[in-house]
């Protein structure tokens, strides 16, 4: 569903990244806020990256934030939109390494366990993803490519 304003539009597809940075609480209730964000972000320039999947592995890092770090410090997300595609960042304040983001152990997880699942979505949907060291913990990301015109859904 989208919405129109009157009047010229105010945003357009930029040539230099665009990005959104926002900090969210470490608690669940930072998934539906970071979903929303990401959906708001790619809709409000037109953006042609994949808003469903890029809502679905948002929500998925962010949960896997919340769940696996300590602290009450907040969590930041971080979204960037690029010519080529977009690319979402959850930054928290663990620096340990998420998991088997990039290099499994031990094989894949079994589809049907409660866990274990999030980082294989996102490992199998994203055209790429990994993590890195900030100052104040580790940064968290994957990159979606823009869809074709042509498989755009119709609104």
């Amino acid at each position: 569903m989208s919405c129109s304003m009157n009047g010229p539009a105010v945003y357009e597809l930029p040539s230099a990244p665009a990005s959104w940075r926002i900090a969210l609480p470490h608690t669940a209730a930072a998934v539906p806020v970071a979903r929303a964000l990401v959906r708001t972000a790619l809709a409000e320039l037109e953006h042609g990256a994949d808003c469903d999947t890029a809502e679905l592995l948002t929500a998925e890092l962010v949960a896997n934030a919340v769940e696996h770090t300590t602290g009450e410090s907040p969590i930041e997300l971080v979204v960037e939109l690029m010519p080529s595609g977009c690319q979402v960042e959850v930054h928290d304040g663990d620096p340990a390494p998420p998991g088997d983001l990039t290099c499994p152990a031990g094989g894949p997880p079994d589809p049907w366990q409660e866990h274990g699942r999030g980082l294989l979505l996102i490992r199998t949907l994203s055209s790429s993803c990994g993590h890195r060291p900030t100052e104040s913990g580790k940064a968290v990301w994957f990159r979606l490519p823009l869809v074709p015109a042509q498989r755009r859904p119709s609104v």
